[in-house]
């Protein structure tokens, strides 16, 4: 059945439509906003998948460069395996839908994202959130949506509902919302030190924007969804279900109680090979099915710890943050370095300076640009224990990459101030809790033991939450078992100012604003508490740069001399590389780059090509070089590439019947310019620099 809606959204056009495109997927939706469009494809199995201990849902991004009207690059010319933003966005989109299946179903589901068109004015990731939702709404497909996206910005003071990129590059906020019709459900962005209650103030917006798109998605439901599948129940196991609970609960409530994480997990391990063990002759393989009862037992008896008596699976309470310990300048051949310990959680950050021609071109649908700041995040199995294939970089491994980017990019200096690409890798040694955040904190450690001059320090910390009605409890630096057993996982980055980055999942179906000023509160809190730690191992840059550095210069030259400097073919460019050894990078916009491993190398660079653009001035003392010589005169080098005549008659004050007689090819000689003719030719003078003779002194012989 074919169906379309519209309504003006955020003062453009927004456009719904099913019943054309893919019929065949068990929901399919197109929607256009301004001219972006994007087609959203939901899909679900038939069977079960049997076995498995998590939900099988698959959300995949795709851009199609036909949507911009470009060919892809490279030597197959079609699109080739997912692009940075690509994997990005597809976890933006599969964090809030994931937790609105129920929990036994188990159907393998895949969800696609097309971008068929892109106006390059209006990002199709939130509208990729609509879509999946609306797909899954009106598909058979068991699905407690409907839920949206939007992305705020901060444009000159006012929130902005979905900014174009235009309006981004002026705002100080970037921020994707997710919500259900009651709920926030998914934050994640950046900003530039906002305070917490305006990030409180984007909240409230964003959430009322939403509900707008809730409403569009149910009159389009109402007008063609159809019947949801029956989750089934599976077989009643009352009583398998209670042998476990009477075999566990006894010794749950002393394992919950162990505050070392390795020793609890090997506990819980046992305990549950035991109580196998023991129904296996009535139960065969019923192992999962015990893993499943202890960890439910496991997961309520932590949060009752945590409501009733203020007390966390490591022993502390709500608000304390795990021992910390920060160390700079660990590596001696790395530009900059930093190893930050938060309990169990490790990260080594290295910091390398590069010049111009180590940015990163990034090739998106909405332009290229290049990108100076880039930091990239290892998960090993090794730091957590496990042993596991090494298949190239995860998803993951991303999307904490780019929070903790996000996180840091706001107090890098500008290329005027630091003309250096950077580039941090933060290898997680360890992990139980918040590596992202671990990854904030190391970065900013590296960048100041680096020399780059930044503005503050960055600290990040997770935070979480029990909810049990109206009873909650908001926790500080959460371990990785927190997470996993209670109803939001907060990560809030920042300086002492205000927040720069943050990422948020709930999951508890109703979260009141109260709620998240709280968390805010008590992130700030912590944060501040961490940076002060922090500064007491390095409080600001290093002044001196390391040895192994690059040094750059940076100036700027009148574009008409950029040929000049580059010279037919290159060669002019290519003797100064030779001569200094240094590196050198020239813009179009007339900027010179110069990076070279010592200071000299890059300032004889500097010089001889200042001396190169310089213009010549009149009355002006110039020490020359002799290049030529006619039966009338001498051909002097002022300056690189520009000779004046030093005419025969302006050689000396007496006569002088052969130039040869008083000059040679090569000969290094001071000589004033004394005129530029309207051609540009330049008249020199060696005499003018000699002292007259008198003629009127007598001889000795007298």
């Amino acid at each position: 059945m074919y169906f379309k809606d519209e309504m003006t959204f955020a003062g453009r056009n927004l456009s719904i439509e099913t019943g054309k495109l893919a019929k065949q997927a068990d929901g399919a939706v197109v929607v256009m906003f301004g001219e972006t469009v994007i087609l959203a494809t939901a899909v679900a199995s038939k069977e079960p998948v049997e076995g498995q201990g998590f939900f099988p849902l698959s959300v995949e991004y795709r851009e199609k460069a036909y949507a911009a009207g470009k060919i892809p690059g490279g030597f197959f010319k079609r699109e080739g395996k997912p692009s940075e933003n690509e994997v990005l966005s597809s976890r933006l989109i599969d964090r809030p839908i994931r937790p609105m299946f129920p929990d036994n179903y188990l159907n393998e589901v895949q969800i696609i994202l097309s971008v068929l068109s892109a106006d390059k004015e209006n990002d199709p990731d939130v509208l990729c959130v609509l879509g999946a939702s609306a797909a899954l709404s009106i598909s058979e497909i068991p699905f407690a949506g409907p839920i949206a996206a939007v992305r705020v910005g901060k444009v000159h003071g006012q929130l902005v509902i979905n900014p174009t990129f235009s309006e981004l590059e002026d705002s100080d906020v970037d921020v994707v919302i997710a919500g259900s019709e009651d709920s926030i459900i998914m934050v994640e962005g950046e900003s530039r030190e906002i305070s917490e209650e305006d990030m409180l103030e984007v909240l409230e917006f964003a959430h009322t924007a939403i509900k707008e798109l809730i409403d569009l998605q149910k009159r389009l439901v109402e007008k063609c969804g159809v019947p949801k599948q029956e989750v089934p129940q599976g077989e009643d196991d009352t009583d398998l279900v209670s042998k476990i609970e009477t075999a566990a609960r006894d010794r749950m409530e002393e394992i919950v109680k162990i505050t070392e994480k390795k020793e609890r997990n090997d506990k819980l391990r046992n305990l549950i090979k035991e109580i196998s063990e023991q129904l296996s002759e009535d139960y065969p393989e019923c192992e999962k099915k015990v893993a499943a009862v202890v960890e439910e037992i496991h997961k309520k008896l932590v949060r009752s710890m945590i409501l009733d008596d203020q007390r966390r699976l490591d022993g502390r309470g709500p608000d304390d943050i795990r021992p910390i310990e920060c160390e700079v300048a660990l590596l001696p051949r790395t530009h900059g370095s930093a190893l930050f310990t938060r309990g169990q959680t490790q990260s080594l950050a290295a910091t390398t300076l590069g010049t111009k021609m180590d940015e990163q071109k990034m090739d998106e649908l909405e332009g290229e640009f290049y990108k100076s700041f880039i930091l990239h995040y290892n998960f090993p199995p090794f730091s957590v224990g496990e042993v596991k294939p090494m298949r190239g970089t995860s998803r993951r491994e991303v999307g904490h990459g780019n929070l903790a980017e996000r996180a840091l990019k706001n107090i890098i200096p500008n290329d005027e101030v630091f003309p250096y690409t950077i580039r941090i890798v933060s290898d997680i040694l360890e992990s139980n809790g918040s590596s992202s955040m671990a990854t904030v904190c190391a970065g900013s450690l590296s960048l100041m033991d680096a020399g780059v001059p930044i503005k503050d320090a960055v600290a990040g910390i997770a935070m979480g939450l029990v909810k049990e009605d109206d009873r909650y409890e908001v926790l500080t630096d959460i371990l990785g078992d927190e997470d996993h057993l209670g109803d939001m996982d907060f990560k809030v980055a920042g300086t002492k100012a205000g927040i720069t980055a943050f990422q948020m999942d709930i999951k508890t179906k109703e979260m009141p604003l109260e709620v998240l000023r709280v968390a805010l509160q008590k992130a700030r809190e912590g944060r501040v508490k961490i940076l002060e730690i922090m500064n007491r191992t390095i409080d600001k840059p290093r002044t001196e740069l390391s040895s192994y550095a690059p040094r750059i210069l940076s100036f700027r030259v009148n574009v008409d001399m950029i040929g000049m400097i580059i010279g037919p073919g290159g060669k002019m460019i290519r003797e100064i590389i030779e001569k200094t050894g240094a590196a050198i990078d020239i813009n179009d916009d007339g900027t010179v780059t110069i990076a070279s491993v010592d200071a000299e190398s890059g300032l004889r660079a500097r010089q001889i090509i200042e001396e190169l653009v310089q213009e010549p001035e009149v009355g002006t003392i110039y020490k020359g070089k002799v290049k030529r010589i006619t039966n009338f005169g001498a051909f002097v080098e002022i300056l690189p590439g520009k000779e004046g005549l030093l005419h025969i008659s302006a050689i000396d004050h007496k006569r002088i019947n052969r130039v040869e007689d008083v000059l040679k090819v090569g000969d290094e000689i001071e000589v004033k310019l004394m005129k530029v003719d309207p051609q540009g030719k330049l008249d020199l003078s060696r005499k003018a620099l000699l002292p007259k003779p008198d003629f009127h002194k007598p001889s000795s012989d007298h």
